[in-house]
């Protein structure tokens, strides 16, 4: 246990949901690999065991936990090997239902967040377009009032949970000439007239549903707005750290997963009458994953306690995304090679895993446009700021 970021209480809760995803999940994964789609109990299972609320305000019924137990809660989900379920669980409970916190008034967090804490509703995020990619500000959604309401124009693509979410936190311009700062965000339910959802086919994340959205004409009351109308963009910087932080977190956990499956794997697979462990080639390629995840689990970690007491983190939850993303890939690619022809079999857990981590440089802001937030703030000096409250 590392006792510098985990107490006892930590530990307690670790296993306990690691208890809880093996009796409840794992005997369901393979089924939701092939058909797409997580069945509805599993959301209220995990809302029941107050998975759903471990950062989220008591009032709502959450448990304003500190960050260590969403770090214990990505981890344990990357280590059942469904990129595509863990992403589900993730995106929902920080993705919409951080937004639905921080921008919604008391009415919104009582009508979502609270069933959403539960698991009778389920969020999706929708921000990224098909012609922006992670080109925020080049948004082209748009939501003009007339009225007591905003009418909704647009697209969204690349969307975790667009399909059969019950709800959708949705980006859009609502003073398009003023560019990112005429942007605001909303809240929309799914059965509101002129929202249509495709799922998408993907490489990996199987299990998740992957929308592409359209908006056509549709109707948002004026009390849908979150937070205020043109503060949008900033909201959505504010939380991309959360967000990047935590991919590099599932990204740390995965690849160590992978490294102690290849392990276990290498020291019961012989050749020429030793393990392959005793290799000394492959011991040494062991020995340098090995460092690796380590030195991405310990900054990730420091970034995690820093985000906690408050500091704004972009830049180093920037880093986080790009390096573990990219040392993942990395183990995952160099463990399935160890594993010779049965890491490319499906029966092995290298296979998923291979797809599914891929997914890790691009989601969520790719690696290139990472470098280029990086670069600014460490060449040209430019400061991001959390948005107003």
């Amino acid at each position: 246990m590392n006792t510098l970021y985990f107490t006892e209480e930590h530990e307690l809760f670790r296993k306990s949901f690691q208890d809880f995803l093996q009796k409840e999940v794992v005997p369901h994964i393979d089924k939701w690999e092939k058909t797409g789609t997580i069945e509805r109990f599993i959301w209220k299972k995990f809302g029941k065991m107050g998975y759903f609320g471990l950062n989220q305000p008591e009032e709502y019924g959450g448990m304003n936990l500190d960050i260590f137990y969403t770090v214990i809660f990505l981890e344990e989900l990357q280590k059942i090997n469904s990129g595509g379920f863990a992403a589900a669980m993730w995106a929902h409970a920080y993705l919409a239902m951080t937004h639905v916190n921080k921008e919604g008034d008391d009415a919104i967090k009582k009508k979502y967040l609270n069933p959403s804490i539960e698991g009778d509703k389920i969020g999706c995020l929708c921000i990224t377009e098909p012609f922006g990619g992670s080109d925020v500000a080049g948004m082209r959604s748009t939501a003009i009032k007339k009225g007591d309401k905003y009418i909704l124009n647009g697209s969204k693509t690349f969307i975790t949970n667009g399909v059969y979410s019950d709800y959708l936190v949705v980006a859009a311009k609502t003073d398009p000439d003023k560019g990112n700062k005429g942007m605001s965000i909303f809240i929309v339910d799914r059965e509101t007239p002129g929202i249509s959802a495709s799922k998408l086919d993907k490489l990996g994340w199987r299990a998740s549903d992957t929308a592409e959205i359209a908006f056509d004409d549709v109707e948002i009351p004026a009390e849908n707005l979150m937070g205020e109308e043109g503060k949008g963009f900033s909201y959505i910087m504010q939380h991309f750290a959360l967000e990047r932080l935590i991919m590099g977190i599932n990204a740390h956990a995965r690849a160590e997963y992978a490294l102690d499956y290849t392990l276990g794997y290498m020291a019961e697979r012989e050749a020429f009458g030793r393990t392959i462990d005793k290799f000394q080639a492959l011991r040494h390629s062991v020995a340098d994953m090995a460092s690796e995840v380590e030195m991405n689990k310990e900054f990730n970690y420091s970034i995690a306690k820093r985000l906690n007491d408050g500091q704004y983190v972009v830049k180093e939850a920037s880093m986080s995304k790009l390096l573990s993303t990219k040392m993942a890939d990395k183990v995952i690619y160099d463990c399935l090679q160890m594993l010779g022809g049965y890491g490319y079999m499906e029966d092995y857990p290298l296979a998923r895993m291979f797809r599914d981590s891929r997914l890790g440089p691009i989601g969520g802001g790719t690696s290139e446009i990472l470098r280029e937030i990086i670069a600014k703030m460490v060449i040209d000096k430019k400061e991001y700021k959390p948005a107003a409250k």
